[in-house]
Formats: C-alpha cells, sequence, structure tokens
C-alpha cells in the first residue's frame, strides 16, 4: 500500500509515519501543494492523507487538483483521501467531505484512531 503524506509539519510527519509502521506501507511525505501534486502525478498511490492548513495551496485546494486530475484521466478509482487537521469547527468535517474528502481525522489522533480509519479504505480496495 503507497500513501502520500500531505504534511508541513516535520513532527507531525514522523509521528504519523512511526504510527504507520504496523501496516508496513510505502509512505512518501511531503510539506506542500506543489511537491504533493507531482507525486501524485508520477504515482499511483492508495491513500492521501492531507493536512488542510499548508502554505501555498491549503489542503482543499490540493484535493481539488487532485480530483481535476483523475476526471481528466478518466479514474474509474479514485484516491481515499482523509484530512488529518487542527481544524475542529462544526463545518469543518462536512467542508472537507464536500471538496471530494472521503474522511476526517482531527488532530490530535491516536495510533489506533489513525489505523482504523486508513483500514476502512484498504478493504474498500
Amino acid at each position: 500500500m503507497k500513501i502520500l503524506l500531505v504534511e508541513d509539519n516535520l513532527m507531525n510527519q514522523k509521528v504519523v509515519m512511526f504510527n504507520l509502521k504496523k501496516l508496513n506501507c510505502k509512505i512518501t511525505p511531503v510539506t506542500n501543494g506543489k511537491d504533493a501534486l507531482e507525486y501524485f502525478k508520477k504515482e499511483k498511490y492508495n491513500i492521501v492523507l492531507m493536512d488542510i492548513m499548508l502554505p501555498e495551496m491549503n489542503g482543499y485546494q490540493i484535493t481539488r487538483e487532485i480530483r481535476k486530475i483523475e476526471k481528466e484521466n478518466n479514474e474509474e478509482n479514485p484516491v481515499a483521501i482523509i484530512a488529518l487537521t487542527a481544524n475542529t469547527y462544526e463545518n469543518d468535517k462536512e467542508k472537507c467531505l464536500s471538496i471530494g474528502m472521503n474522511d476526517y481525522l482531527s488532530k490530535p489522533f491516536s495510533a489506533q484512531q489513525l489505523i482504523k480509519t486508513i483500514e476502512k479504505f484498504i478493504r474498500a480496495d
């Protein structure tokens, strides 16, 4: 399983990567939208873990671009995009889902919560 981790905080990247060691997956960490889109165009990922608050392009903008790329390529199995965000306002989850994300996990989260969320999409493949 390949995961694209879009997170600008290097400590958060390390925590997520450490927590996912049990899943034996290949994780590509990036810190900005430009890199996220470049890697997404080059490789096929099963899951994108998407921070919302990023420099230059936010997670919503990146998600819209990913969905646009998939549509242009007639992708039959769109990548699962899971928001990882410190935003916990009442409508944040709805906003994430409405722009094309598949799930939402608010920070801080436990390793169990992260793995459980990812496993929902592993089974769906």
